[in-house]
């Protein structure tokens, strides 16, 4: 039996059938359609409240993290009342409350290579709104080895950038980024913070793009990288070319298969020194401070960005940013046992693996981060 909408969908969608080139074939177009969205965060969010309000018909949303408060100065799929909650969960409920004549697939696990394919498959578009190198890659490989468009977005701090990698009619991800940054180079929005309007500006042409692939309109972003800069309000396009040495959509592609993505990008899975990696390396704010205490020879190391300090600082450690490290081993106590901090221990963890790089073997960071020492050990810090 062909689609059609109900008298409801023909008043909810009136909008859209006005316009020539959306009209009752392309809003039945859509209600066929299935879009992935990878990352239920600030560009996860727009995204998905647009394609939802669009009548996108099956929308799939991918995330294993659960909603916290920091979360709220910008996505705005959730809410106070879903704090703790798991995201897609939490963005499944939003949606059906938006557009009840929707499927929405809730998918609350990691987005990795073991089941990448298997959560993808029913899906005709992929929205890649995740805020890590490893998923980026893979999201990247999966479109190109399935055929699937890959609407890709980004942001940190007042900056966005889209596109529309399609390797069947013009360049993919890794044309444009054929290697992943050294691990801590390129810090994550959790480290370096973001505008919180910014992911609504760019999730909302990640929807517009998606919309357009799905209904075969217009121009879309393929071979053409948007930068948005929102203290300047400006928009510029950046033109790309398919490489022809690319590894994944080139002629003669070494990528045939989806790989280690994290090993790839030098994140968790590469190769540390023998005993690096697991608690052998961290300290919690409970033995640190009971450390301190006894006087015990230990040098505390502070990671986080100068302006960071306005928010909580430990006194007696030492100030070195994670850019700064490599610069600045001279100054650190080869004699006493190093710890590393920062916010919640993602930089940290990366500060310390550029010591025992460099030879140090007295060095541990500190688990969770200052927050973690401000929920356990000092109240009177704020948690960010």
């Amino acid at each position: 039996m062909p689609p059609s909408l109900t008298p409801e969908e023909y008043q909810r969608y009136s909008r859209h059938l006005l316009i020539p080139d959306v009209g009752l074939h392309g809003q039945l177009k859509l209600k066929t359609s299935a879009a992935l969205v990878i990352g239920a965060g600030g560009l996860g969010s727009p995204v998905a409240l647009y394609l939802a309000a669009a009548g996108v018909g099956r929308i799939g949303i991918v995330d294993s993290d659960v909603v916290d408060a920091s979360n709220l100065q910008r996505q705005v799929l959730h809410g106070s009342s879903t704090l703790g909650a798991p995201k897609v969960e939490s963005a499944r409920a939003r949606l059906l409350d938006l557009n009840p004549h929707i499927q929405v697939d809730a998918y609350h696990q990691p987005f990795i290579s073991s089941n990448a394919q298997q959560i993808a498959s029913p899906y005709d578009v992929i929205i890649d709104c995740s805020d890590n190198f490893p998923t980026r890659y893979l999201s990247n490989d999966l479109c190109v080895l399935t055929g699937k468009p890959n609407i890709y977005g980004a942001i940190y701090r007042f900056d966005g950038q889209v596109s529309v990698f399609d390797a069947a009619h013009g360049p993919c991800y890794r044309c444009l980024f054929p290697e992943p940054p050294p691990p801590g180079l390129v810090p994550s929005c959790s480290d370096g913070g973001v505008l919180g309007v910014l992911p609504g500006v760019i999730g909302a042409l990640q929807a517009t793009e998606a919309i357009k692939v799905l209904l075969g309109i217009g121009e879309t972003l393929v071979g053409k990288l948007l930068l948005f800069n929102a203290l300047d309000m400006s928009f510029d396009f950046i033109k790309l070319r398919k490489n022809p040495q690319c590894k994944v959509c080139g002629p003669n592609p070494e990528v045939t298969t989806l790989i280690d993505y994290e090993a790839f990008c030098g994140i968790p899975g590469i190769e540390h020194p023998a005993n690096l990696a697991g608690a052998a390396w961290e300290i919690s704010p409970v033995e640190l401070s009971a450390r301190l205490q006894r006087g015990e020879r230990v040098q505390l190391v502070d990671v986080r960005e100068p302006h960071e300090l306005e928010i909580s600082r430990l006194p007696e450690a030492q100030r070195i940013p994670l850019g700064e490290i490599s610069s600045r081993l001279d100054e650190l106590d080869t004699h006493a046992e190093i710890v590393l901090f920062c916010r919640t221990g993602t930089r940290s963890q990366r500060a310390l693996e550029i010591l025992t790089n460099a030879g140090f073997s007295q060095v541990r960071h500190l688990k969770g981060g200052i927050n973690a020492w401000a929920r356990d050990i000092d109240p009177s810090l704020p948690v960010y």
